[in-house]
């Protein structure tokens, strides 16, 4: 093997806003009609696109250049839409770059969006051997690690059921069991862990530390800071596409730390995100008071309203709006669901706002990312990261006083304090007296 695992030279890509989709017949279709039994040839006929050129241009990513080498893992961390999901579908031959080159030496295992490299209408077992067959293995190669793969994602009784029947859970679980078992030099993971429990999160980073301590590559995007800085010796920071910080991941961290001070960054048509499927998109979200207009921060113990705006181009039944918070490492603070609190959303075609109102707001201060879905029959829109959620220190429980902040946690709570002990002497025991 090279010297060299992934060597990325001057790597571009431009998107057109509006441009019609392309399609093209892949190398997984064109397994497919060979793939039951794996007795057959595999076979397709050549690959066509079509496209309308309108509307504006955006460089998802522009003259990045990087070298990974054997055994790294790189930890490739930035905000909603800096370019890290586009990097790693190039890495993966899913989409081709606009300019630059992409040199690759070995196998590459990639986890991408639920979806990418299964065929739906294949069973678990026959997806295991198509991916096998994908990343160049031989069949006695692929059945050799069936048992293994089988075991780890959990999905035996479900084994000879067509995937497009899966949870999206069981999706990913057998996803990243192909990824990580069938053996790539090189294995690029993107944020779809987030999809599984905890319990299946820490076995898939267990297994990625296991790759990466065989002397192979790893390739992780994740929002989890956390895991990033355990997992991870180097980081990438991606900012608006350009490649602003690479080397030791905990100095990559801090930069992105500092990032996350800003506002999120808006698309071109002044949306934080939009989902090009359904075309929901959000365009703000944030504190406000009582009359609607933004808070730039928020105070402990007041009562918080975080307000979303939203436009949907065709109507939502029984919708459900769900707000979440992370702290600063991406770990999950806590979220709040209008289902849960007993609200659905039914709209017209539009522009909305939906306020959710959160009485004598809990959190100790500090700065905290916000994450918005939107959610009707199918999930219409998640969106990860849309800027800083600022929390000042407040009067919380009208004492002028707060815990130790290194004893404090992330929530304060209501509390009510009595004596109830007695002494063995059997006096009056001492009441407490709120000061």
């Amino acid at each position: 093997m090279s010297d060299i695992a992934v060597d990325i030279r001057d790597l571009s890509k431009l998107y057109h806003i509006g441009r019609a989709a392309e399609r093209h017949d892949t190398l997984r279709d064109s397994l497919v009609a060979g793939l039951q039994g794996m007795t057959g040839r595999f076979g397709g006929k050549s690959g066509s696109k079509t496209a309308t050129d309108r509307g504006d241009t955006i460089w998802a990513l522009k003259d990045i250049s990087l070298e990974v080498y054997p055994g790294d893992v790189v930890g490739i961390i930035g905000r909603n839409g800096a370019g890290k999901s586009t990097l790693l579908k190039i890495l993966s031959r899913i989409t081709e770059p606009t300019q630059g080159q992409v040199v690759i030496h070995g196998r590459v295992g990639s986890l991408l969006e639920v979806g990418t490299g299964f065929h739906p209408e294949l069973s678990g077992r026959e997806n295991i051997y198509l991916n096998g067959a994908i990343l160049g293995m031989r069949r006695a190669e692929i059945r050799r690690r069936f048992d293994e793969i089988v075991s780890f994602a959990e999905v035996e009784r479900f084994l000879d059921t067509p995937v497009k029947r899966y949870s999206s859970g069981m999706y990913v679980r057998l996803a990243f069991a192909v990824a990580a078992h069938l053996e790539p030099e090189i294995l690029v993971v993107d944020e779809v862990l987030a999809v599984g429990d905890m319990e299946f999160q820490r076995k898939c980073l267990g297994k990625m530390s296991d790759v990466a301590k065989a002397g192979r590559t790893v390739l992780f995007v994740s929002h989890n800071i956390a895991a990033i800085e355990s997992l991870c010796s180097r980081g990438v920071l991606l900012r608006q596409g350009q490649l602003a910080s690479v080397g030791d991941v905990k100095q990559v961290i801090a930069a992105y730390m500092k990032d996350q001070q800003a506002p999120s960054v808006r698309t071109s048509n002044g949306a934080h995100a939009e989902d090009p499927r359904t075309g929901v998109a959000i365009l703000d979200v944030g504190p406000v008071d009582r009359y609607g207009e933004p808070l730039p921060v928020t105070r402990t113990g007041d009562d918080l309203r975080l307000a979303v705006t939203f436009r949907t181009p065709s109507s939502i039944t029984r919708g459900t709006i769900s707000f979440g918070l992370n702290d600063i490492f991406g770990t999950r603070v806590t979220v709040f669901y209008s289902s849960t609190a007993g609200y659905t959303a039914t709209l017209p075609p539009g522009t909305h706002t939906v306020i959710c109102e959160v009485p004598k707001f809990q959190l100790k201060a500090g700065s905290y990312t916000m994450d918005v879905k939107i959610e009707a029959a199918e999930s219409l829109i998640f969106a990860r990261d849309l800027g800083p959620l600022l929390v000042e220190s407040g009067d919380y429980y009208g004492t002028g006083k707060l815990p130790d902040p290194s004893w404090a946690g992330f929530f304060y709570a209501p509390q009510n304090w009595v004596e109830t002990s007695v002494n063995g002497q059997g006096e009056q025991p001492q009441v407490l007296v709120k000061e």
